[in-house]
């Protein structure tokens, strides 16, 4: 572990507004790869429809894309810190706009599979690094940054759901993705040029009781011989599962509800439900993120996300009652997904916090394969909802996000705080140690 001081460049004036640009120009790329995740559900039926190759199938591409976006993130960090992001977002934007091109192609499931692994490698690349960078420019402001930057990701498919699914009906799925496809990737890789690590060091936020920050910067092997490294994983597994089953069959949910084209008016707007919901899901996703990061560094990460997990399950539970009615299925999963998307903000803020800045961008994408662990129960879902029903597979998301809440507060809180001071403790003993053989 290093003493996050230590050989540190004395930390000059921040340009303020220079960090902000390069935070906005982060959501905008991680708006961009939105698509590839929350615009999935639009194009499953679709394609059962032309190929027959049954939803579980189809699904499979989804569960592909996110254990690749996700899993070879740490990978990926690497090549940031030794390269920068720059090399490493433009390669991202290559690859997503390959992968829709692939899919526009696709006649076979392997090449359907090929394409998720292709737009997972891209999205990884694109999604690590933009947190990252965001985690580096703003140790002050961790949980803000953090959620602004995954809030691109969460509502960066909110202005495109309806286009998308105007283009489907109109042109077909395959003129869909290879439309938005391109422009997405060119976007990315224009942008890539612009973005940059700082290049100093940034002084952390004043300790707060309710918001302990590490000193030490630990190394990756470290936190992974770390226990709460593993408790923090495990907690996010099970809050992701629930979301990203939710995500990818949202549309099949609605079908087989039997809404998905029922007329749904609310504020002044009227929209078939399925359309409504994910929309109004993208919209409330993208607000969620930083407001709860906002809100974790008023008063802890912990608090915060007992208060998410817990309203989490009340809409699952919700959904699992009286999902079946138009406007209800629209605003739980509305509420649902504002909840939800706070774990993009809050484990990587907290992540920070407890292991430091300096290998931000590599921890966190460690502990960001805990997605790609969740995304392996997104096919089961499809298997127990064709034995079950849907309610079941809601039931057993309820019982996953009551667990996390209870463990965020009763668990992780002690857990953390513990880590924090006892590292930090034994760091101290062991300067004033050498300090005494020097002496002596």
């Amino acid at each position: 572990m290093m003493s996050s001081m230590d050989g540190a460049v004395t930390a000059a004036p921040l340009r303020t507004g220079f960090r902000w640009l390069q935070l906005a120009m982060g959501i905008v790329c991680m708006a961009m790869i939105a698509n590839l995740q929350y615009g999935w559900t639009l194009f499953v039926d679709p394609i059962d429809a032309k190929y027959h190759w049954g939803r579980a199938a189809i699904q499979l591409a989804f569960t592909i894309f996110v254990v690749t976006e996700t899993w070879l993130v740490p990978i990926e960090a690497w090549f940031v810190d030794k390269y920068g992001p720059r090399i490493v977002i433009m390669f991202g934007g290559v690859m997503i706009a390959l992968s829709w091109v692939l899919n526009s192609y696709a006649d076979s499931l392997p090449l359907l599979y090929t394409a998720a692994v292709v737009g997972g490698m891209g999205a990884g690349a694109v999604y690590g690094t933009c947190v990252g960078n965001a985690l580096k420019w703003f140790p002050d402001r961790r949980g803000l940054a953090a959620g602004a930057t995954a809030a691109g990701f969460g509502a960066g498919a909110a202005l495109t759901v309806v286009p998308i699914a105007s283009m489907i009906v109109t042109s077909g799925y395959q003129h869909a993705f290879l439309t938005f496809g391109i422009g997405q990737g060119v976007i990315v890789f224009v942008l890539a040029f612009f973005i940059q690590p700082p290049r100093i060091s940034i002084p952390p936020k004043k300790k707060q009781l309710n918001l302990p920050q590490t000193k030490i910067d630990f190394t990756p092997p470290q936190v992974l011989r770390a226990p709460i490294f593993w408790v923090m994983y495990l907690v996010f597994v099970m809050v992701a599962s629930g979301g990203l089953m939710t995500a990818a069959q949202i549309a099949p949910i609605a079908h087989d509800f039997k809404i998905a084209d029922t007329p749904v008016s609310l504020a002044g707007f009227q929209m078939a439900a399925l359309t409504f919901a994910i929309s109004l899901d993208r919209i409330f996703d993208g607000f969620g993120r930083p407001f709860f990061g906002f809100v974790s560094d008023t008063i802890g990460r912990e608090h915060t996300m007992f208060i998410a997990f817990g309203t989490a399950a009340l809409m699952l539970l919700t959904l699992s009652a009286y999902g079946h009615v138009p406007i209800v299925f629209v605003l739980a999963t509305a509420v649902y997904f504002g909840v939800f998307g706070e774990i993009y903000s809050l484990f990587p803020a907290t992540c920070g916090d407890t292991f430091g800045s300096k290998y931000a961008t590599t921890n966190n994408g460690m502990l960001y394969t805990a997605k790609g662990t969740a995304s392996l129960l997104v096919p089961l879902a499809s298997v127990i909802s064709t034995a079950y029903g849907w309610k079941a597979v809601f039931v057993v998301a309820v019982a996953l996000n009551a667990t996390a809440a209870l463990m965020a507060l009763f668990v992780i809180k002690p857990l953390r705080r513990s880590f924090i001071l006892g590292k930090e403790a034994e760091s101290a003993n062991t300067a004033t140690a050498s300090a005494k053989t020097e002496t002596a």
